[in-house]
């Protein structure tokens, strides 16, 4: 008999995707077609019915190619925070409110009023980007549909259709909306208090726990064969942190896309009292700590539309450090290494020309990403362990280098750096350790050591770029001491 085919589907911002994968972590076929934002200053918002038709779409076409290898299973990642309300049908009600909709700020000052000691308790606070304050937001918006209507999240809608039936969410999607992941369950006396019905809650099960299986219609749709078991799945960033096989404790994923997001192992819960950094569960326990920037590659292409970038980059490259500093946010607000719903992007100086500009951006997020480790280190979270590179950005290996250079430590690059990996992981390791799999599944392209002459040359400007955070208020004066403890070491 033919090894099973394990399939890793994801719903980015940008694109979905489907990655057939073998026992061995081999990539037997792959597709992908795009989705379209609309975005409108703190809004961004997706029709979800392109979630599906671009998902089935892509399935079909990374099947085409394979014949007669069975599919073992599957599993769905999303991006985090996205939600729409669904009526009994599961048909959309509203527009999908994608992962940065930070419209919801009085909503989400609601929700820490109401839910202060379950969020203390987990060691974070709701920002407007997550889901609960934009899941209060749309019931005021729909007020007239509440009765029928149900939270998805992107995730819920797309395996809905797989399996042909109502399914329960996965826990690390909930996380956003206020589930428990202590108690493994809805605090109901804080939705209650912020009037959100009972029975609009889906039921939650754990990541890699069984869903169901492909229904007839999805097989039309997708070519995916009918009873295909479905896996419940995990967000974008854990499924990213899975494909990197970084699952020990200390070990670090660093997703750099259209934004950053860090993911790490520790085997106690790690809380923040300034809200920045949250904990998903692991598959095989303990906790995943991490948060999501809005900084990322996606300023590049904001700023430079229609450029050479690879142009750019090679005269980049020569200037290290640029004269100039930059905080490459596209929109406002920003959720970590800092919570402040009203930053905004700023470039320090007057850049000689676009080359320079461009340099600063690199930097910028670099230091974005150095000031995530430095929050992280302390509020006592192990990072010393392997840290793994993944992304779209990582296909620039200027930018790989450059991290080691800011961050002063080695990089490991993985073979297949995409979170439709890590989903293939995770269905592959149903009844098994996700650790064991991912260590058969996952390999390492490169390794990137800092350059010793580099060392140094860019932590008077990171302590600069820190003082100005800190100087508009948005970055906390004990992180911002800590950065620069760190940086003088």
């Amino acid at each position: 008999m033919s090894h099973p085919v394990w399939l890793g589907l994801d719903l980015g911002t940008q694109s979905a995707r489907a990655l057939a994968v073998s026992a061995s972590g081999a990539i037997l076929a792959s597709a992908s077609r795009p989705l379209t934002s609309h975005r409108d200053g703190a809004r961004h918002e997706q029709d979800p019915r392109e979630w599906w038709r671009a998902l089935a779409t892509a399935c079909r076409e990374a099947l085409a190619g394979l014949t007669g290898q069975p599919i073992g299973g599957l599993a769905l990642c999303a991006t985090s925070g996205t939600v729409l309300l669904v009526d009994s049908a599961g048909d959309p009600i509203s527009a999908g409110l994608m992962y940065d909709d930070s419209r919801a700020v009085d909503d989400a000052r609601r929700a820490n009023e109401a839910g202060a000691a379950v969020w203390d308790s987990l060691g974070y606070r709701m920002q407007p980007a997550w889901a609960l304050p934009k899941l209060l937001w749309l019931l005021r918006e729909h007020d007239e549909r509440v009765q029928d209507a149900r939270l998805a999240h992107q995730v819920d809608f797309v395996t809905r259709r797989l399996v042909g039936h109502d399914v329960p969410t996965d826990s690390s999607h909930a996380l956003k909306s206020g589930y428990d992941l202590l108690h493994d369950a809805w605090p109901h006396e804080v939705m209650t208090e912020l009037g959100v019905p009972s029975g609009l809650l889906p039921d939650v099960v754990r990541s890699g726990a069984r869903l169901g299986t492909v229904g007839r219609a999805a097989t039309e749709a997708t070519g995916i064969p009918e009873g295909t078991p479905v896996i419940a799945g995990m967000t974008d960033g854990c499924a990213a942190q899975l494909a990197t096989g970084a699952l020990s404790p200390g070990s670090w994923s660093s997703v750099l896309g259209t934004t950053l997001a860090l993911k790490g192992v520790t085997c106690e819960l790690i809380r923040d009292p300034l809200g920045a950094v949250y904990s998903h569960r692991s598959p095989d326990g303990g906790w995943l700590p991490g948060g999501a920037s809005s900084v990322g590659a996606g300023v590049l292409s904001t700023r430079f539309e229609g450029r050479d970038l690879q142009a750019l980059e090679r005269r980049a490259a020569e200037r290290e450090p640029a004269g100039v500093l930059a905080y490459p946010l596209v929109s406002s607000g920003e959720r970590f290494p800092f919570v402040a719903p009203e930053a905004e992007g700023f470039v320090l100086g007057e850049p000689d020309d676009e080359s320079e500009h461009y340099a600063a951006l690199l930097q910028g997020v670099a230091y974005v990403e150095r000031l995530c480790f430095d929050h992280l280190d302390r509020l006592g979270a192990p990072t010393d362990g392997q840290l793994s590179l993944t992304g779209g950005a990582t296909r620039s290996r200027y930018w790989c280098q450059l991290r080691a250079d800011v961050l002063g430590r080695a990089v490991r690059l993985p073979e297949q750096a995409e979170a439709a990996l890590g989903m293939a992981v995770l269905a592959a390791s149903e009844g098994r350790s996700c650790s064991e799999v991912a260590a058969r599944m996952v390999g390492v392209r490169e390794v990137i050591e800092p350059r010793p002459d580099r060392d140094g040359r860019f932590a008077e400007p990171y302590v600069r770029f820190v003082d100005e955070l800190e100087r508009r208020g948005w970055l906390d004066p004990g992180v911002a001491e800590h950065a620069r403890a760190r940086a003088a070491r």
